[in-house]
């Protein structure tokens, strides 16, 4: 069930940290496809150190973003924890320079500073012999061996995957015992991030490999968290079972039937790059939130922190950038519902929960006018956001005979504009009405 903060939030911050950040190199994925050896990857718990970790600077920084969420890697597919968990050795504080559980303080911050708290959590683990021996159809010994070269794990698992379980080489009857080991500790890790760190808001689940035979048992997970807090929402990766759609780096075409929150990134990285300087620039950043807000999502947007634990300075920057325009412009943004779609308005919009108040965002500069098509109101009141100044509009047109409504054009002038976004507040006198789009009646043979 989507929760009403959740689809008041509008904006979230995504974090991938963890031991990748100390070489720069791609999350899990760069031994998963087999560009370094296991082996060579976990070389970098020595240089994990969270020695400059401010959490406290991290969520008043969120905050000022204009951000009510976040969302931090407690677990990627290499399967190094960022708790102090004792369902694994290999966690930051029993394999890493920072010695200790990095999480309590998080959710200790974000919650001081008003932010809903949200947890990723991988389901497959590379680090899991048990789980590789399903996923490879491989003897211990044999994951054990391959951690010594590059190996693409994918690739070797897209073959795999067309296998069943008493389709390999490996003891069909081993294998179940392997994946029942890896499950429990899957679940026992669960269970503890929702027992130890208070309420958890968000359980964001990411990648469920196996092979045929071999389930996740999504329903019983997902019930086993409804009794361990039933207010935590759960994204769709946990298959079958999510609250809400989380499409990666695109924006869905039109809206989808549930609240939903696109996941993308500041620069092209997920995690710490020190060499990615592609940063969106701050018209990006800003139309991809109109965008994702106007079709009824939220936007969840991810850097990677510095092996210390700090903020890279061009995420700050892009950060403090945007809480400058989300603080100017928080009446069009949180609360409000999906806008109008795009035969009414050639851009984002947003809509007041009471339908009377229709916020335009100009992505663009305006050329002098901003049109509204398809419109019944005639009483209303037009403000720029960006200038406080009231607008003139006009209507023209329309086909009174078909009950057509005419065009309203709105007048804005250079004062009123913003460099990154303008803003435009139509106040209605009552709810906003519109001609359905698949009732449009054609003027040919009508009155002239």
């Amino acid at each position: 069930m989507i929760k009403d903060w959740f689809r008041h939030a509008k904006l979230g911050i995504f974090m991938h940290w963890g031991i990748y950040a100390v070489d720069g190199i791609t999350e899990s994925w760069s031994f998963g496809q087999g560009r370094i050896s296991y082996d060579e990857y976990m070389k970098q718990l020595d240089g994990f150190t969270a020695s400059k970790y401010d959490p406290h600077k991290w969520a008043a920084l969120f905050k000022e973003a204009g951000a009510r969420y976040a969302v931090l890697t407690t677990k990627h597919h290499d399967g190094v924890s960022l708790a102090d968990t004792a369902h694994t050795d290999l966690n930051v504080v029993k394999r890493t320079p920072a010695g200790r559980d990095l999480l309590a303080p998080y959710c200790e911050a974000l919650r001081e500073e008003g932010l809903k708290v949200g947890f990723y959590f991988t389901n497959t683990d590379w680090s899991n012999v048990d789980n590789m021996r399903v996923i490879l159809d491989k003897s211990e010994e044999e994951v054990l061996a391959l951690r010594k070269e590059a190996v693409d794990y994918h690739q070797m698992y897209t073959e795999m995957c067309k296998l069943g379980k008493d389709e390999g080489t490996q003891d069909p009857a081993e294998l179940e015992a392997a994946w029942a080991r890896f499950m429990l500790q899957y679940r026992m890790g669960i269970r503890e991030l929702l027992t130890k760190y208070g309420n958890i808001d968000v359980m964001w689940f990411d990648v469920m490999l196996t092979r045929k035979g071999f389930t996740w048992e999504a329903d019983k997970v997902r019930e086993m968290i409804r009794e361990l807090n039933p207010d935590t929402m759960v994204n769709a990766r946990l298959v079958g079972q999510g609250d809400y759609e989380t499409p990666e780096l695109y924006i869905p075409l039109r809206p989808l039937e549930e609240h939903w929150e696109l996941c993308s990134t500041f620069n092209n990285s997920w995690g710490y790059k020190p060499d990615d300087t592609a940063y969106k620039d701050i018209r990006q950043i800003v139309r991809m939130l109109t965008a994702c807000i106007a079709k009824g999502g939220n936007l969840l947007i991810s850097f990677g922190p510095t092996p210390e634990g700090e903020i890279p300075a061009a995420v700050e920057e892009k950060m403090r950038a945007l809480g400058k325009w989300t603080h100017k412009y928080e009446e069009a943004i949180y609360p409000t519902d999906k806008g109008i779609p795009a035969e009414y308005y050639h851009g984002d919009s947003t809509l007041s929960e009471d339908g009377r108040t229709l916020y335009l965002f100009c992505n663009d500069k305006p050329n002098g006018f901003v049109l509204l098509n398809g419109i019944k109101n005639t009483q209303m009141k037009v403000t720029s956001l960006t200038s406080g100044r009231a607008l003139s509009w006009t209507l023209t047109g329309g086909a009174p005979w078909l009950d057509m409504p005419g065009q309203i054009w709105i007048e804005v002038q250079e004062e009123d504009t913003d460099e990154i976004c303008t803003v435009i507040k139509i106040a209605f006198d009552e709810p906003i009405d519109m001609i359905p789009c698949d009732e449009e009646k054609s003027s040919v043979g009508g009155v002239d």
